[in-house]
């Protein structure tokens, strides 16, 4: 029997993020630099207008179009009793495309996010989990990110997990990325809940709307 390739199929994570209002202050970063990370800046063009249910449809930094579909929630993360928030899983396409023409101003229904990403990769071997230099090598594995977002003038942060690699370890390895990172407690005035534990196409359609709503 003919076996459908990764390309075809798509690539399954396991994801669970928190988006939060205001500035990235400099104890959060501090908290989240304990780990090697690596720092990126990235402009993602998202497609909002049509509204399609459970799919998220994004331009990524004019150099891939990235077709990502939501199979639903796996449960709640609970890590250490300093975060809790909802596990999804996904499945994502990606295709590699020519640097549109300014994006954001051209076609109705596309909004950038301006991002500034700091990205932590772990690595689960021998029922031991750590913290790794980024890389392309075929290991499962989960990327922990900590973002600056500017939308629409306003500044945003948020705190995201996505674990990759056979579906039947996406879970264990999630969980045990949080537990080492949620080791330490985060900074005072910091809370990651169920209110603030979305995707980021739940939460440009929850802005949109209420700009929306807003503007009438």
């Amino acid at each position: 029997m003919r076996r459908e390739s990764p390309a075809i199929e798509g690539a399954r994570s396991l994801e669970v993020r928190w988006i939060c209002p205001g500035r990235l202050g400099t104890t959060l970063a501090e908290w989240f630099d304990r780990f090697p990370a690596t720092a990126e800046l990235q402009e993602d063009t998202y497609l909002l207008d049509p509204h399609l249910p459970e799919l998220s449809v994004k331009i990524r930094s004019g150099r891939a179009f990235e077709l990502k579909i939501c199979h639903g929630s796996l449960g709640i993360l609970d890590a250490a009793g300093r975060a809790r928030g909802r596990m999804e899983s996904w499945q994502k396409w990606s295709f590699p495309v020519a640097p549109p023409s300014k994006v954001s101003e051209g076609p109705a229904g596309w909004r950038s996010v301006h991002k500034k990403r700091r990205i932590s990769q772990f690595l689960l071997a021998d029922g031991e989990i750590r913290a790794v230099t980024a890389g392309r090598g075929e290991e499962p594995r989960c990327a922990v990110e900590l973002t600056e977002v500017r939308f629409s003038g306003a500044a945003w942060w948020t705190l995201g997990f996505e674990t990759t690699g056979p579906t039947s370890l996406l879970h264990s390895h999630l969980e045990a990325t949080a537990s080492l990172v949620f080791a330490q407690d985060l900074p005072e005035g910091i809370k990651l809940g169920m209110e603030n534990s979305m995707s980021y196409m739940e939460w440009l359609r929850r802005r949109s709307g209420r700009t929306a709503r807003r503007s009438k």
